[in-house]
């Protein structure tokens, strides 16, 4: 099934500095196609080498890598990517080198499942949702400005209960935070 952009991307995503993104667990890649789009170069990460074999292009290098396969590193330098994208993934070890990878003016963008998703099939695995608040603690253990953050229901794509978050390096200034550049205002 090929999911269109994440909206929760396609609105914060615009806030980050021009330079390397990250498209963590890149799946088919929806969103390394639409940071390259913009613009960015990205660095496409993935452990099924299936999915990554269509995406290598000018402005985008692929990595297979498994960060859950034993004994498995992080393979980026600390204050690397301008723009961080995790979507539909959760590996909760690697939340302190998210946030130490990205530029200090960089642009975390984190969605994925969260406790409650059970009633509507997968992930029902505690292991794969997060609990209350969880995106939140991440920001601030790493050190980084919370721009935005919902936790809820989503009917789209289909239904789940999700929790976004958009966080920004220590170095970002938060007046750049155009929170509503993609809201569509009706004026007499």
């Amino acid at each position: 099934m090929n999911l269109p952009v994440s909206p929760w991307v396609a609105r914060f995503a615009p806030l980050a500095a021009a330079g390397e993104a990250l498209d963590l667990a890149c799946g088919s890649g929806r969103h390394t196609r639409y940071l390259a789009a913009r613009g960015l170069q990205v660095t496409a990460l993935d452990r099924n080498a299936e999915f990554l074999a269509a995406l290598a292009g000018p402005k985008v290098a692929t990595l297979q890598h498994d960060l859950e396969a034993e004994g498995a590193v992080w393979p980026f330098e600390a204050g690397r990517f301008s723009l961080i994208v995790v979507t539909n993934y959760l590996h909760r070890p690697l939340f302190a080198q998210l946030a130490a990878s990205l530029r200090p003016d960089g642009i975390l963008v984190y969605e994925t499942f969260a406790q409650g998703n059970q009633i509507y099939g997968k992930p029902s695995n505690p292991d794969f949702l997060l609990a209350p608040g969880e995106l939140l603690g991440l920001a601030h253990e790493g050190g980084l400005q919370v721009l935005a953050y919902e936790d809820g229901h989503v009917d789209r794509p289909h239904p789940a209960q999700v929790q976004r978050l958009c966080a920004a390096g220590p170095a970002f200034a938060k007046t750049e935070a155009k929170l509503d550049h993609n809201v569509v205002v009706n004026e007499p």
